[in-house]
C-alpha cells in the first residue's frame, strides 16, 4: 500500500509540475515572440544576459524540487533514488505531452528541441529524451517496488561502472552539437548509434542489479528445521 500511495503522490507531483513548467514555456515564447518551430540558432539577442541566467537557474530548481520529491517518497538513498528517477521521468514525458495539448507541439517525435543548458546546450530529436525517461520510469518503479517488498538492488561496481558510462554516452549524443550551437549555427545530425549503445549499456546495469531475492527470503528456516 505504501508503494502505490508513493507511486501515486510521485507521478501526480510531477505531471502536474510538467503541466506548469510547459505553461510558462508557453508564456516566455509568447512574450518573446519566440515560435516553437524556430528555436535554432541560439543566438537571439533574448537569450543571452539576464534571461539566459534566469533560464539556468529556473532548470537548476527544477532539478532539486524532482530530487526532493524523490527524496521525500523514499526511506532509504535506493528508493529515494528510484522515486527522483520516476519524478524526472514523468515530468519529462508530461512536459512534451501538454505542450502538444496546448500548443500542438511538438509535431512529431523527431522534431528537435533544446533539452537543457548546463553546462552547455543539450539538443536532440524529442524521441530521445522520451526514451531516456520511459527507462528511468520502468527502472525505478521496479526498484522502488523490490526495496519495498523488503529486497535491495544488487549494485557492483561493475554494475555502476556501466551505468556511469552509458549515462555518459547518452549525455555525449545530447551535448555533440553544443559547439555549433554555441557559434550560433543549427544543429547537425544526431548522434543516435552512441545514444542507442549508453541507452542499452545503462539498461543492461540496471536490469543486472534488479535482478534481486527479497530480504525476507534469505531468512526462511529450512525445511525440516525448528
Amino acid at each position: 500500500m505504501r508503494f502505490r500511495r508513493a507511486a501515486l503522490t510521485v507521478v501526480v507531483f510531477a505531471g502536474a509540475m510538467a503541466y506548469l513548467e510547459s505553461a510558462v514555456v508557453v508564456y516566455l515564447q509568447r512574450a518573446l515572440d519566440i515560435s516553437p518551430d524556430h528555436l535554432f540558432p541560439l543566438s537571439r539577442p533574448d537569450m543571452v544576459g539576464d534571461l539566459a541566467a534566469i533560464e539556468v537557474g529556473r532548470e537548476l530548481a527544477t532539478i532539486v524540487m524532482l530530487v526532493g520529491v524523490g527524496c521525500l517518497a523514499g526511506r532509504r538513498w535506493v528508493d529515494r533514488l528510484a522515486w527522483t528517477a520516476v519524478a524526472f521521468g514523468v515530468w519529462d514525458i508530461g512536459y512534451y505531452f501538454w505542450l502538444w495539448v496546448l500548443i500542438g507541439w511538438p509535431h512529431s517525435p523527431v522534431t528537435w528541441d533544446v533539452l537543457f543548458l548546463i553546462p552547455v546546450p543539450w539538443a536532440g530529436p524529442v524521441w530521445a529524451p522520451i526514451a531516456v525517461s520511459g527507462c528511468l520510469i520502468g527502472f525505478g518503479l521496479e526498484a522502488a517496488r523490490q526495496v519495498g517488498a523488503g529486497g535491495m538492488p544488487r549494485v557492483s561496481l561493475v554494475r555502476v561502472s556501466a551505468a556511469v558510462a552509458g549515462g555518459l554516452l547518452v549525455v555525449g549524443s545530447f551535448v555533440a552539437n553544443a559547439p555549433a550551437l554555441v557559434s550560433g549555427d543549427l544543429p547537425g545530425a544526431f548522434p543516435w548509434p552512441v545514444f542507442v549503445a549508453g541507452l542499452a549499456v545503462a539498461g543492461w546495469a540496471a536490469i543486472a542489479s534488479l535482478r534481486t531475492v527479497p530480504v525476507a527470503a534469505t531468512h526462511r528456516p529450512l525445511d525440516g528445521a525448528a
